[in-house]
């Protein structure tokens, strides 16, 4: 491989995204894979500017509104693309915690497909692999609830919308020939089955 590869995990609140995430990253690192973790938020300069406007957004819903924070989430991934993924090993396995799937299911008045064709209009970079993360949306909904920072949402208020974000992802998945991981039965079920996905997409890795 000539530069990282590329694996999105995407999901709603509560999906058990983050904790699949580290697991799966302990299992490449035991079979002697270099993972870089990365997490989009944390990766992005431009975030506090966004979240001020995703804050108006929730007190003001409109789609003009919306669109503007979609663009600009999604010329900071095209940054990102640039300036942070490009800099990786060429040898390395990327994970990073959400990209465009997340922005696209989370969004409640621009198409699911506007949002993903603005990404890819602005040059952000496809992930190699698509994982999309999700339970029933009760499982998730208590789980997000019952965190000790809550469901830290500033897009969904209710058990309703987070319906709507789950169904969200799994058609969005269902669209576009995505890897659909349904975290409700064993961590491990899960993890075997992302990494089982990444080394059939990409066996010169157990060449490594």
């Amino acid at each position: 491989m000539n530069r990282p590869l590329f694996v999105s995990l995407d999901g709603p609140k509560g999906a058990g995204k983050t904790t699949l995430l580290e697991a799966i990253t302990k299992v490449l690192r035991a079979d002697k894979q270099k993972v870089i973790r990365l997490c989009e938020k944390k990766s992005d300069p431009f975030r506090a500017e966004t979240m001020a406007l995703v804050n108006t957004l929730a007190r003001n819903p409109g789609r003009d509104l919306e669109w503007q924070v979609c663009q600009r989430l999604a010329d900071s991934r095209a940054w990102i693309s640039r300036h942070v993924l490009t800099k990786q090993p060429a040898d390395s396995i990327i994970l990073i915690d959400r990209w465009y799937p997340s922005d696209a299911a989370f969004r409640r008045i621009v198409p699911f497909a506007e949002i993903v064709q603005l990404n890819l209009d602005r040059n952000v970079r496809v992930p190699d692999l698509h994982v999309g993360v999700v339970t029933a949306p009760e499982i998730s909904w208590a789980r997000a609830a019952a965190r000790s920072r809550g469901l830290g949402s500033t897009v969904l208020h209710d058990l309703e919308e987070h319906v709507a974000c789950t169904l969200g992802f799994e058609q969005g998945v269902a669209d576009h020939g995505w890897v659909l991981c349904r975290n409700e039965g064993t961590l491990e079920e899960a993890t075997m089955q992302v990494v089982s996905e990444i080394y059939r997409g990409f066996p010169c890795l157990l060449m490594n």
